[in-house]
């Protein structure tokens, strides 16, 4: 049903509650109302990258890998599968009356944060460092999560608003400060496209303060911008235990009950945490009006009306098949392909089986499952690891030998032995192998959110943009055989790869792929499908070239305003073809302006490639300082077709930001379309300029 008469069904309901009710329904985990005939109905729900923590789901490659694949019609349908399997499961659940957390339809995701620096332990569960790209990958799956149909498949939830990157360590006590114009460049348009565009459902609060004021009790953030100039109609949701922080750690308030008041006041409807069982002792004490507390009651029940949970609706008949069914399986299989990235091949890739007798697969995560799944993940009733991949895909035509060759980070794998006890074994491993595939990386253990890593002292987060030691020995190790070497990087973020790129012949960034990524990773290897996927990171060469982890001052961060030369820039990938844009033009129609790209595969290989156009204004002294994507889209050519696309550009690429946080129209751009950046690293690397075009308004 739509928002209107969910709206009016939820307000008669509420009105039969009594206050007390009304308060207690404002917690993630609401009780039942007996009397009233309502269930018990946990909010709290995960689906980064496949329905997450309740059991068996697709496991699509994590949040990151999925931005490499710059494909928006692939993340609406990972979305809607997602959405199928969240009603498959609630629905069977809900027969057994488990309604315990993670099993309800109120799915916090996507994560929109901006990865703006790369020691961030929580980047790869966003989509990288680009507004842009965000909001149109963000876009596509809160509206493939929620469907356009009479009812909400399910509920998707724009998170963390806002200012949120890190670090993990002081994220309860934080203060972020950004300037206006940072703030309209950077930090807000996903979430603005996600609310103005997609009508996502719900929007999440974070943990840290943004100027100030914690975000999930900002009258500014929320009840100013997010209500008042972007409309927002659906429910907000506090982080977890965040709004405890007001009082435990910010210390802008000095109790519970005055919490509990800050952020119902604020606009936040729905508290994840347990300081909203102080409402009615803040109610007593005159900090929140019945009027407040009924409002957000009435703002979650049409919420859940929406998702047809009391009148019932189509998807109650979806069975529990769908669950991992073929079609979903092959979907996630088709977002790894799509995911990776090929960073540098000296001719080695692809793979010939045919001329190959054997190979060796080394690695800390070449047999490793938790490097599959990166973090906020199902479980799979399969894993395929890049070393099964490969033993798979070679069958009993290439013998495939295997050493772990180190630990993740501990100098030994067995605690008696010697420090590098695996090494020798390696050595060995490469000695006897004509090809070698080296598998390095990190998992959730290292990188990811402040306490659900092992990585403790860093509270997730990086230290710095190097492997852990013992992988960079082995990798020493493995390049003093002299055999030829591709390495595998399993990782969420920007590793440092100088050593890889001067003693290695192919890297190829894996990220996080899905529990059965590793058949993925094969045949990308072996060269049964081309790599197509573009870094949504920048990988740079040093820390120092970076501001403060906690200057959140765009100044310096990001393809868009750094100084100096990319390791790999954001927007890079090479495929196995050679597909380059011949000519473009400007296409006005009105206001809209839409580029036309002719696009040829060079190449004796079938492949796929992103065609991208970045637009830089040059007559403001508010531009941005590198010019920045603002279209992009994916094209599939045979060797030596050519095929022409056409790419619209938002009226915002043309636009820039004063120092108020105003949009101002420019006049004058330079517009770049080619299959990367227009950088004079993304050149160097391709060997390609992008086409560039002049336009006046």
């Amino acid at each position: 049903m739509n928002r209107e008469e969910a709206s009016k069904k939820a307000k008669a309901l509420v009105a039969q509650m009594t206050l007390e009710e009304r308060a207690s329904q404002l917690r993630y985990d609401a009780p039942a109302i007996p009397r009233l005939g309502i269930p018990t109905y946990n909010w709290w729900n995960e689906a980064l990258h496949g329905v997450a923590r309740a059991g068996v789901a697709t496991s699509f490659p994590q949040a990151i890998g999925v931005g490499a694949t710059f494909d928006t019609e692939l993340i609406a349908e990972i979305a809607d599968a997602i959405a199928w399997e969240g009603r498959a499961k609630y629905n069977a659940y809900s027969k057994h009356e488990d309604r315990d957390i993670y099993k309800g339809l109120t799915f916090w995701s996507p994560n929109v944060n901006i990865f703006r620096d790369p020691r961030w332990g929580r980047g790869h569960e966003t989509y990288g460092e680009d507004p842009y790209l965000t909001s149109r990958l963000g876009v596509a799956f809160v509206e493939g999560l929620q469907g356009d149909g009479e009812t909400m498949k399910a509920a998707a939830c724009a998170k963390h608003y806002a200012v949120h990157s890190g670090p993990e360590s002081v994220r309860h006590e934080f203060n972020a400060v950004a300037t206006k114009k940072d703030m309209e460049e950077t930090y807000l348009p996903a979430f603005e496209a996600l609310v103005k565009e997609a009508k996502v459902e719900s929007v999440m609060g974070a943990y840290n303060r943004t100027n100030g004021e914690p975000c999930c009790g900002s009258e500014t953030l929320i009840k100013n911008k997010l209500r008042g100039e972007w409309g927002f109609k659906g429910h907000f949701v506090s982080d977890c235990w965040a709004i405890a922080d007001f009082h435990e750690h910010h210390m802008v308030t000095n109790s519970a009950k005055e919490s509990a008041a800050m952020a119902l006041n604020a606009g936040c409807d729905l508290n994840c945490g347990n300081t909203y069982l102080h409402i009615l002792n803040a109610y007593q004490h005159g900090l929140v009006t019945e009027e407040r507390i009924t409002e957000a009651a009435e703002r979650l029940y049409t919420t859940r009306y929406m998702l047809g949970l009391f009148d019932g609706c189509e998807y109650d008949k979806i069975g529990y098949d769908c669950v991992e069914c073929p079609e979903h399986l092959a979907l996630a299989h088709k977002a790894s392909l799509e995911s990776f990235v090929l960073l540098k091949n000296d001719g080695i890739l692809p793979l010939k089986k045919d001329q190959i007798k054997s190979i060796g697969v080394i690695g800390p995560n070449a047999n490793s499952r938790a490097s599959l799944i990166g973090n906020y993940h199902g479980t799979s009733s399969e894993y395929i690891t890049v070393l099964e991949g490969i033993q798979r895909y070679a069958g009993d035509d290439v013998r495939v030998y295997y050493s772990a060759g180190s630990a993740l980070f501990k100098d030994k794998s067995q605690g008696l032995a010697w420090d590098d006890d695996r090494l020798s074994e390696a050595k060995i491993v490469a000695e006897n192998s004509d090809v070698v595939v080296l598998v390095v990386g990190l998992d959730e253990s290292l990188e990811g959110e402040e306490g659900d890593t092992g990585n403790s002292d860093a509270s997730g987060d990086k230290k710095d943009l190097q492997l852990p030691a013992a992988q960079r020995r082995l990798m020493e190790a493995v390049a003093e055989t002299g055999k030829p070497v591709v390495l595998c990087l399993m990782a969420g973020s920007d590793i440092d790869m100088s050593y890889a790129a001067e003693h290695f012949q192919g890297i190829l960034q894996l990220w996080y792929p899905g529990a059965r990524g590793g058949s993925a990773a094969a045949e990308v290897l072996f060269g049964e499908v081309s790599p197509s996927g573009k870094l949504p990171v920048t990988f740079y060469e040093t820390l120092e070239e970076l501001p403060e982890f906690t200057d959140y001052s765009m100044k310096g961060r990001t393809y868009r305003y750094m100084e100096g030369k990319a390791q790999y820039p954001f927007g890079y990938g090479l495929t196995y073809g050679d597909v380059k844009v011949t000519s473009a033009s400007v296409v006005q129609e009105g206001e809209g302006v839409s580029v036309c790209a002719t696009v040829t595969n060079e190449g004796s290989v079938a492949t796929k490639d992103v065609v991208q156009v970045y637009v830089k204004c040059l007559d403001s002294s508010y531009a941005v300082k590198n010019p920045q994507l603002s279209a992009f889209t994916r094209v599939k050519l045979q060797p030596g077709e050519t095929a022409q696309v056409l790419l619209s550009l938002d009226s915002k690429a043309f636009t820039v930001v004063d120092e108020e946080g105003n949009r101002l129209k420019g006049g004058k751009f330079a517009l770049f379309v080619g299959c990367s950046q227009p950088d004079e690293r993304s050149v160097e690397l391709t060997g390609v300029k992008p086409v560039e075009l002049m336009m006046e308004f």
